[in-house]
């Protein structure tokens, strides 16, 4: 076996920001502590093997201490503080702490002590009642387990939080249905500050809960407008997702979902501004300004294809799509950009009987349907 590297926190992301321990790195380091107590060791700092199989990750050790007086077959506890780096995550600085105890040769099993979350939805990877503890941190204790005793079996692994409950309130952990406390989480072990990754991953895991009780319609939206016309509709909140500039990504994050668990969403709502949503008639899928063109040159073309020639060269002059909300508002016209933009996206989501496009202007009004009384 290949020994592993070191890996190095004070080396700073591209965007110049430090990188940190994810709660699933700070949860196995807790584990190890109180594993070698257990085992008649007492350390101020572990290693543990991150997911990629070529580094490790140094975890300083808060505390470490027997419980239950320390009579023989009991169990111990360690805690650890997080470190996010320059992450603005609201876990940053909290202590959490693990429990290791025999079970008498039993299966691993993960639990949640005080200030980790359980699991009360379905669409998060785990089974309803669960403890909030994502795959990838359970296969990291696991590995923390194998490699001290030889088998990933035979003790019960309780994580907790230190005022985990109140941390979680400003998580989404309720809107997803993680009640109790935060969920311990990390796909690499290592916090990426303010990286897009992370955001893209959340938008998934709300995607994966909202299709879980298998509802009638979801809705994705750029923003507020759309929000608001979802919630108007009787969308359930769970159900309506801000995507922010991903729209590609949260198109094929449905389709995988929906693959995976091998059924048909009936009805999709992409509601939202059409400076966001008219990009994708370009082929552009991630609608940041910086990473996408404006959409007015979009919108003349559907004005020049459809028999609006003139309307079609001063929406190529206009300095905002805002701008040709007001000076061109003509339901047909709308009808048709927002038929157009449902085609584009249906392609990407087949497992989506349904594909419902609304395009608002900023004040809120509808520019082409105002309802969803027929398909787009």
């Amino acid at each position: 076996m290949t020994p592993l590297k070191p890996y190095d926190l004070s080396l700073l992301a591209d965007n110049g920001l430090r990188r940190g321990r994810t709660t699933g790195s700070c949860a196995a380091g807790a584990v190890k502590a109180a594993l070698l107590l257990l085992q008649g060791v007492q350390v101020s700092q572990v290693d543990v093997a991150l997911p990629d199989g070529e580094h490790f990750l140094s975890v300083p050790i808060e505390s470490a201490e027997l419980v239950d007086g320390g009579v023989a077959g009991s169990g111990a506890r360690a805690s650890v503080i997080k470190d996010g780096g320059d992450d603005p995550d609201a876990t940053h600085g909290a202590t959490l702490w693990a429990e290791v105890r025999p079970n008498g040769g039993g299966p691993l099993r993960f639990l949640a002590g005080e200030g980790v979350g359980t699991i009360t939805a379905p669409g998060l990877q785990l089974p309803i009642g669960e403890a909030a503890i994502n795959p990838v941190p359970r296969r990291m204790l696991a590995q923390v387990v194998e490699d001290l005793t030889g088998e990933a079996a035979g003790f019960d692994l309780t994580v907790g939080c230190l005022n985990g409950e109140a941390i979680a309130r400003k998580t989404f952990n309720p809107r997803l249905g993680i009640l109790g406390g935060i969920s311990i989480l990390g796909t690499t072990g290592i916090v990426e500050p303010m990286s897009l990754e992370a955001y893209m991953a959340s938008v998934e895991v709300y995607i994966r809960v909202a299709l879980g009780p298998r509802p009638e319609r979801l809705a994705l939206t750029p923003g507020k407008l759309g929000r608001d016309f979802a919630r108007g509709l009787g969308v359930g909140e769970r159900q309506i997702i801000q995507m922010s500039n991903f729209v590609g990504f949260a198109l094929d994050a449905a389709q995988r979902s929906l693959s995976e668990d091998d059924w048909e969403l009936p009805h999709l709502l992409i509601a939202g501004h059409p400076a966001k949503l008219a990009k994708v008639l370009n082929d552009d899928w991630d609608t940041h300004s910086q990473r996408s063109g404006m959409a007015m040159g979009v919108l003349a073309g559907v004005a020049e294809r459809g028999g609006w020639q003139e309307a079609s060269a001063a929406m190529r002059a206009a300095n905002t799509v805002e701008e040709i909300t007001t000076t061109f508002p003509r339901p047909d016209f709308w009808r048709e950009v927002e038929g157009q933009v449902a085609r584009r996206m249906h392609a990407r989501v087949p497992r989506v009987r349904e594909l419902s496009v609304r395009l608002f202007a900023m004040s809120g009004a509808a520019l082409g349907e105002a309802s969803l009384g027929g398909a787009a």
